[in-house]
């Protein structure tokens, strides 16, 4: 094995859950400075009830970074990104309908998205890992994980 059950199973996950919640701390930060901006490009890409969406995606962004760090509810948090994500990548980053360099901009924005979604899925499906708020009570129950120290033949 590469590395000791306690890096693969808590570091690596962890640092996988902090990286993958920079974007929406970025993201939360340019919709706290400049909420008129995204109200704006939102509505140059025909969304309505744009305040409404822009509060959503906010908590969205908030909540969801919160339970990713802790890791706590990270499975839920993870699935309901992943498909806010999705929504935001074909709503706000339509590189098909744009040309020149607006297209090219929308298009590296859809497949960055489109990677974070990857992660996002990955931690849905598998969870948080060991470092996680609620991990112990989750380890004890699940069915096919055996302790840490039970011996494998």
């Amino acid at each position: 094995m590469f590395v000791n059950e306690r890096i693969r199973l808590g570091l690596l996950p962890f640092a996988a859950r902090l990286l993958l919640v920079l974007e929406f701390v970025i993201a939360l930060n340019g919709k706290i400075s400049g909420w008129a901006g995204q109200e704006a490009y939102m509505a140059s890409h025909g969304l309505r009830f744009v305040p409404v969406l822009l509060g959503a995606a906010l908590a969205i962004e908030l909540l969801g970074s919160i339970c990713l760090v802790t890791g706590f509810g990270a499975r839920t948090a993870a699935a309901t990104m992943f498909v806010y994500l999705a929504i935001v990548s074909v709503e706000l980053h339509d590189f098909w309908n744009r040309s020149g360099n607006a297209g090219g901009m929308l298009k590296t924005e859809f497949f960055k998205n489109m990677g974070i979604m990857g992660g996002l899925l990955l931690l849905a499906a598998y969870g948080p890992g060991d470092w996680a708020l609620g991990a112990h009570r989750a380890a004890t129950s699940a069915p096919n994980r055996s302790p840490p120290s039970a011996a494998t033949p």
